[in-house]
């Protein structure tokens, strides 16, 4: 069981992080905000695959504008990302956004930092201090130390800017591109406050790399129970950075989505096409409205006998095959034996018998 860093609570929409609260899920939309069809079905698309809150950039007055429209639109929370002009958060805000993402970087003037955090709180939203590695604050980037430590204190010297206006709605992250000094930083932040993190890698490559690379650096925090909310930064269609995020966090259990599939990576011993019935049902479940608040089922798809039977006994029900043909397992007992090419509608019936019967 993890033990999770105990952060203050801050609302995000209808959304809570830190405290007690699941570790939320966040992605980022990929088109101009301004664009806001393809904009409001990409959000639509996200909630379906589980994700709780969206980013958009705001880059110019339009974008700011459009947030209007789209909160009409969605469920979701929405978070404005800002850069460069303090105005178009005034502008975001004033049109509905539900949070503010500050970069330091390039918005660092007291007295705009002030004057949005004043706004904010006259709203009731939060404001992330979003630092990036590439894009510190002109006062300590060129001081010594490196850059966790840049980062580490870039950030709390932006929070006293905030805390000296009174507000305390505060969301922090230090995002790096690579694994070392983005761990570091949110370890050193995580003892220094207790605002909660959004946990994230910026620039992380190509899409399996990115993965590869986010889970281990998101995964080594949430395992030491440092994190509030994720995003992982994929350049590949935002559903896919939800669905990482959800394979991080329910392997660590922190998060419950449903169904669990676990299949051995075959070998020699293997006398069925395993890898297509895999395929073939995590299609088949990623097409299933799962409810929240059903019961977690675990299915096993193994190839051979070796492990099989061991690994469906854990599982609610699950299959181990031997040649041509698999054993029906449910819930560590011996069903039946059925065939190769029906096992796939087989596991889902089962799980549909479940799902009803609330078992």
């Amino acid at each position: 069981m993890v033990k999770r860093r105990k952060a203050r609570v801050i609302k995000i929409g209808s959304v809570r992080i830190g405290g007690d609260n699941p570790v939320a899920i966040q992605s980022m939309a990929k088109y101009k905000t301004s664009d806001t069809s393809p904009v409001i079905r990409q959000i639509r698309e996200l909630e379906s695959c589980g994700c709780e809150i969206v980013r958009l950039a705001v880059k110019d007055d339009s974008d700011a504008a459009a947030i209007k429209k789209i909160k009409t639109a969605v469920r979701l929370p929405i978070v404005a990302d800002i850069h460069f002009d303090w105005q178009l958060a005034m502008a975001a805000i004033k049109n509905g956004a539900d949070k503010i993402r500050l970069n330091p970087g390039n918005i660092y003037k007291k007295e705009q930092v002030s004057e949005v955090a004043r706004a904010a709180k006259a709203n009731h939203i939060p404001i992330r201090v979003g630092l990036n590695s590439g894009s510190l604050p002109k006062e300590i980037s060129s001081k010594r130390g490196g850059t966790v430590e840049r980062m580490v204190q870039g950030a709390l010297n932006y929070i006293k800017i905030l805390e000296k206006a009174r507000f305390s709605d505060i969301v922090v992250s230090l995002k790096a591109s690579n694994i070392i000094d983005t761990v570091a930083a949110y370890e050193k932040i995580a003892g220094l406050c207790d605002y909660p993190l959004h946990l994230g890698l910026t620039a992380t490559g190509l899409p399996e790399a990115g993965a590869i690379k986010s889970s281990i650096a998101i995964g080594s925090l949430l395992l030491k129970g440092i994190g509030d909310t994720v995003r992982i930064s994929l350049t590949d269609k935002p559903e896919q950075e939800v669905k990482v995020a959800k394979e991080i966090l329910a392997s660590l259990n922190l998060r419950d989505f449903g169904v669990q599939v676990i299949s051995c990576p075959t070998c020699g011993r293997c006398e069925v096409g395993l890898v297509d019935i895999v395929r073939k049902l995590e299609a088949q479940l990623s097409a299933i409205s799962y409810q929240p608040s059903a019961k977690p089922v675990k299915i096993a798809v193994m190839g051979c006998m070796v492990n099989g039977p061991g690994e469906a006994k854990e599982a609610d029900i699950g299959i181990a095959f031997g040649r041509k043909e698999g054993m029906f397992f449910r819930k560590g007992r011996a069903i039946k034996k059925i065939p190769f090419k029906d096992c796939a509608g087989i596991l889902l019936k089962e799980l549909g018998r479940i799902h009803v019967q609330g078992n």
